[in-house]
């Protein structure tokens, strides 16, 4: 069973990214916050051979298009997937601006959840966790 994101942690992370990038503090939509961090459960629920690059891209997806911050949605949506993958025993190596134009890409709806979970794929690697 993977490790789940947690909804301290991502606002957490959240307002750490717009402290060093830029933008605006705070929670749009609670609800879309809830709902996002519940989306790769969900898939594993009805997809139980559901991979982690298409949990960790669950997420991703999830926050790049609903906006569940003032800012920062597709910088935390990254930030999801790499933190996803390492609490589960991966890492993201993709890089810095092939993941930007990946997640910029999800936001416009150019790569659908599908996609993104391939890229994750293609871009990732496992450690053992101790």
């Amino acid at each position: 069973m993977p490790e789940w994101l947690e909804k301290r942690d991502i606002v957490h992370f959240q307002r750490l990214l717009v402290e060093e990038h830029g933008g605006l503090h705070g929670i749009r939509d609670e609800g879309a916050l809830e709902s996002t961090l519940a989306r790769p459960m969900q898939l594993l629920h009805y997809q139980v051979d559901a991979s982690i690059y298409e949990l960790a891209a669950s997420c991703g997806h999830g926050f790049a298009k609903n906006h569940v911050f003032l800012d920062g949605n597709k910088r935390i949506s990254l930030a999801s997937i790499d933190i996803f993958l390492q609490i589960n025993g991966n890492q993201l190596d993709a890089e810095e601006v092939d993941a930007v134009l990946t997640i910029r890409d999800v936001a416009t709806g150019i790569l659908n959840e599908s996609g993104l979970a391939g890229w994750i794929r293609e871009n990732s690697s496992s450690f053992e966790l101790r």
